[in-house]
């Protein structure tokens, strides 16, 4: 997920909380990045990864996914 503002990063945890509450959060992998996003943020919300660019995030996709 990738957030611009950080009024919108904020449904970032709703999301994943969602995730977990239905049963599937086990079955992805979430990554988070954008502008106002950092590594404690993503430990924050419980994401598996952060991404601070997009390049970033492929090599961080590919980690995740080896």
């Amino acid at each position: 997920m990738s957030a611009l503002l950080t009024t919108t990063m904020l449904h970032m945890k709703d999301t994943i909380e969602l995730m977990k509450e239905e049963g599937i959060k086990d079955q992805v992998k979430v990554i988070v990045g954008g502008a106002p996003i950092s590594q404690d943020f993503a430990d924050e919300v419980g994401a598996d990864g952060f991404a601070p660019d997009a390049a970033s995030a492929v090599d961080l996709c590919n980690r995740l996914l080896a």
